[in-house]
């Protein structure tokens, strides 16, 4: 959106319509910024690291071929934080439907996902989600502590809303991070998903922050979901975990001076 600059033309130069004074506008001050978490601020750890570590816990050394082909089948049959399931079995699909709001179905759908590919490793599939739940199981985007350093800074307020199914302040505390967030609005905690905008004003009134004065930054659609709850959105690429993905465009925005 552009900016329309003060402009009135003198009566003498000016007649009828033309008269009308057009009024300055401004852009709206950011007061808080939410934050998607998967995608955005962390990303899951390299698959092949992840199952090779699964594996680990279970007593097992994989090499980098077998670590490898079994990273691609459970990629497929769905990751938690990583790529949707291609199939669910049917007697997962209660589990999948409720994962975002109950940490036991998050748990059950997931590690049910990962028991349909056949390792041969005796407690491997709980092995495999108990990594999406330890700081080691995720990496930090590049910009991440700089962005909410610099937010803090500027007395932005910070909450993380995510869809999820389990706690993630720990994983904040581990990385040292957790004195930048202001709030978790946390679907499992709100009762509500994102895209329903109940979820965007729920983290807002943590903050105690108009929505309208809110800029919510994700990475798919279900972030821009903000929009009808009354948030500015700005949706980030896909990245890889340790590759930057533009989350620095995120101070243009939020401290960009008034015009």
């Amino acid at each position: 959106m552009h900016d329309v600059p003060d402009h009135a033309e003198s009566p003498q130069a000016s007649s009828g319509a033309d008269d009308a004074v057009r009024p300055s506008t401004s852009r709206r001050p950011v007061e808080a910024v939410l934050f998607d978490f998967h995608g955005t601020l962390a990303q899951v750890e390299e698959p092949r690291e992840w199952v090779q570590a699964a594996a680990a816990a279970c007593g097992v050394e994989l090499d980098r071929v077998r670590a490898t082909a079994l990273a691609d089948r459970l990629l497929t049959a769905g990751r938690a934080g990583g790529p949707l399931p291609a199939r669910v079995p049917p007697r997962l699909a209660e589990l999948w439907a409720d994962r975002d709001l109950y940490p036991h179905a998050h748990r059950g759908a997931y590690t049910g996902l990962a028991e349909t590919v056949d390792a041969g490793i005796e407690g491997f599939a709980d092995a495999l989600y108990e990594r999406v739940l330890i700081p080691d199981g995720w990496v930090p985007y590049p910009d991440t502590e700089a962005v909410l350093t610099t937010l803090r800074a500027a007395g932005v307020k910070v909450a993380v809303v995510s869809n999820i199914g389990f706690d993630l302040r720990p994983l904040f505390a581990a990385w040292k991070l957790d004195g930048l967030i202001d709030a978790y609005a946390l679907s499992y905690e709100v009762g509500r998903c994102k895209p329903d905008p109940g979820i965007f004003w729920r983290a807002c009134g943590m903050l105690g922050v108009d929505p309208e004065r809110a800029l919510m930054v994700g990475d798919t659609p279900a972030d821009a979901g903000a929009v009808q709850a009354g948030c500015t959105v700005l949706v980030l690429p896909c990245a890889d975990a340790g590759s930057p993905n533009g989350l620095g465009a995120v101070l243009d925005l939020a401290l960009r001076p008034d015009a």
